[in-house]
């Protein structure tokens, strides 16, 4: 985060320079620049007013540190893993592969969930249903053993099997369990390991 604040603010100087430079070079003084300087500022600022917007956002974003690198946000209806924090928009990678590029803006003035902001760890579900009739303590007892059995599954906070509702047919059982976002950035995937569990077992 240091290091974007660093070569946000380098980029910025090093342009100034760059261009001062070139009108010395140029033998073109800044004072020509003085009497159009009023009306060249307004129009730049109804033109760029959207750039000028989203370069603050970022700034106050790197500053702030309300999203960082690799945290998992969902803003929008977009949920992904932050890849890059730029001066005018963040790459967001969402879980299908697709990179969004989202206005800074958006994550100050919109409603944004940051789902690792103070802790990686992450609760999950997986629903089952189960007949009538069947031994609810020996089902409980296998749902708990498919969840443990996964090893992106932690053992901290440990898995918890709860009767969910009864359902028309069967009786709806929810499997919680928690993941490392750090480590198991895929909890389709781990889902996907503990349903086939459930099914074998």
């Amino acid at each position: 985060q240091a290091a974007a604040v660093f070569r946000t603010w380098a980029m910025i100087a090093v342009g100034v320079v760059l261009i001062i430079m070139v009108l010395n070079l140029a033998r073109i003084p800044l004072t020509v620049f003085a009497f159009m300087g009023g009306a060249l500022a307004i129009g730049i600022g109804f033109g760029a007013q959207n750039i000028i917007n989203n370069f603050i956002s970022g700034l106050i974003l790197l500053v702030e540190k309300p999203i960082k690198l690799g945290d998992i946000v969902e803003v929008e209806g977009i949920r992904g893993r932050v890849s890059n924090i730029g001066s005018r928009c963040c790459l967001v990678s969402r879980a299908d592969g697709v990179d969004m590029l989202i206005p800074n803006s958006s994550f100050l003035e919109k409603s944004v969930t940051n789902w690792t902001l103070s802790d990686r760890k992450l609760r999950f579900g997986v629903n089952v249903g189960v007949a009538y009739g069947a031994p609810l303590p020996e089902a409980m007892r296998l749902l708990r053993l498919a969840a443990h059995g996964n090893p992106a599954v932690l053992d901290n906070p440990a898995p918890e099997v709860q009767l969910e509702d009864f359902g028309d047919n069967a009786q709806v059982l929810s499997v919680e369990y928690w993941l490392d976002m750090a480590v198991s950035p895929d909890f389709r995937k781990v889902a996907s390991g503990i349903r086939q569990a459930i099914g074998e077992a």
